[in-house]
C-alpha cells in the first residue's frame, strides 16, 4: 500500500499500499483505489523499484461492468493501493484517463485554470510536470495551513514523518488503517506540504476530489 515516503520493501503475501509521501510499503490493509506506475518487479518477481514510467495513475477497483479489475498484470503493471484519492494525489498520482475519464477531464480542466491556459493539457504534459515535482519531493514546500485546499496532505514541523490530511478546515492524522481524530492546526501555522505543488494548485482551482475514506467507511 502507498503512503505519504520512498523506499521499496520486498514482502510477499501483503498488499503494496502507498503512503501520502509516495513510499510503497507492505501491509495487510487494502484501500479504496488502485495505483499504477508500471511493472515494478525484478527478474525474480519481487518488488524492486519505485516506478517504471512517468505516468502515475489512480484507478478504480471496479470495471465499468461492475466487476473487480485484474489487479496483477505481470509485464504491464504492479498493483498499488491507496486509502483514498487524497493519498493517491499526495503520492503523485493523477486520475486514470480510461477507467476514470470524467475525473480525468475535470482534473485537466482545473490544471488548465491553474496554469492560466485556454488549452487543455495532454496527459503527457501533466505527467511530465508532476514527475519533476515528485523528484523534488525532498524539497517539499512550506505554506500556512489556512492557505491550503481540502484534500492536501501536510506534516507539522515537530512531526515531519506523520502525514495529516486537511479537509474542510479540519486536520486528521493518517495511518494505513484510516484516519485519527480531528486535530486543531492554527491558521497561521506553517506546515510542510506533502502533496506535490502542481496538484495542490489543481485542488485550489476546483478539482472535486473524491470523499476521503473517513466519510465513506469503505476501506476494504
Amino acid at each position: 500500500m502507498t503512503s505519504p515516503s520512498g523506499e521499496v520493501l520486498v514482502v510477499q503475501n501483503c498488499n503494496a499500499l502507498q503512503r501520502p509521501f509516495g513510499v510503497i510499503e507492505a501491509t495487510a490493509h487494502r484501500g479504496t483505489m488502485m495505483g499504477n506506475r508500471g511493472d515494478l518487479r525484478g527478474e525474480d518477481g519481487s518488488l524492486r523499484r519505485q516506478w517504471q514510467t512517468k505516468r502515475w495513475i489512480c484507478c478504480t477497483l471496479h470495471s465499468k461492468k461492475g466487476t473487480n479489475v485484474t489487479f496483477d498484470r505481470p509485464g504491464r503493471y504492479y498493483p498499488l493501493f491507496f486509502t483514498d484519492e487524497a493519498v493517491a494525489l499526495s503520492a503523485g498520482h493523477r486520475p486514470c484517463a480510461q477507467c476514470r475519464r470524467h475525473d480525468y477531464e475535470q482534473f485537466r480542466t482545473a490544471w488548465a485554470a491553474a496554469h492560466h491556459s485556454a488549452i487543455l493539457p495532454t496527459a503527457e504534459e501533466i505527467d511530465a510536470k508532476i514527475h519533476v515535482a515528485r523528484l523534488e519531493r525532498l524539497g517539499q514546500f512550506m505554506e500556512a495551513a489556512s492557505a491550503l485546499p481540502s484534500g492536501t496532505f501536510v506534516s507539522r514541523m515537530q512531526f515531519p514523518q506523520e502525514p495529516i490530511l486537511i479537509w474542510q478546515g479540519r486536520a486528521m492524522r493518517w495511518t494505513f488503517g484510516g484516519y485519527g481524530k480531528t486535530e486543531p492546526i492554527p491558521d497561521d501555522e506553517v506546515v510542510i506540504v506533502l502533496t506535490p505543488e502542481p496538484i495542490v494548485r489543481v485542488l485550489s482551482l476546483g478539482y472535486p476530489i473524491s470523499c476521503p475514506s473517513f466519510l465513506t467507511n469503505d476501506l476494504l
